[in-house]
């Protein structure tokens, strides 16, 4: 039986088409690959950015590498603005189905480990 899950995750990334682009996907990929979660059991994916990152929608970013096709419903919007946050920094929340009792791993890369020491790899 599945049950609906949060997964989440950051990373940081250079201001720049290719660095958005593949940094997105490669964190995306992971969260997929680590959870064994198929694109079919995902129900929405919402990012967050920092005001530093403008040169492309982390949404489009990841259609455009071939992600996220079909009727995936993707939502992008600009994280508050505070002192001492991380700059440079994607952040994403993905609503999905996985068997009850799955073991949620998140992802925090490129920098974005910071965020959570206590979540990111070792």
């Amino acid at each position: 039986m599945k049950k609906l899950f949060a997964l989440r995750g950051a990373v940081q990334c250079e201001n720049t088409l290719d660095d958005i682009c593949a940094q997105v996907t490669l964190m995306y990929d992971e969260l997929l690959s680590i959870n064994k979660l198929k694109e079919e059991d995902i129900v929405s994916v919402m990012f967050t950015v920092t005001n530093d990152i403008d040169v492309i929608n982390p949404c489009t970013a990841l259609r455009k590498n071939g992600r996220a096709a079909g009727n995936l419903a993707l939502f992008s919007a600009q994280e508050p603005d505070s002192k001492n946050s991380l700059e440079r920094t994607v952040r994403t929340l993905i609503h999905c189905y996985l068997e009850e009792g799955a073991n949620v791993r998140h992802v925090y890369r490129n920098g974005a480990e910071v965020l959570r020491p206590d979540r990111a790899k070792g």
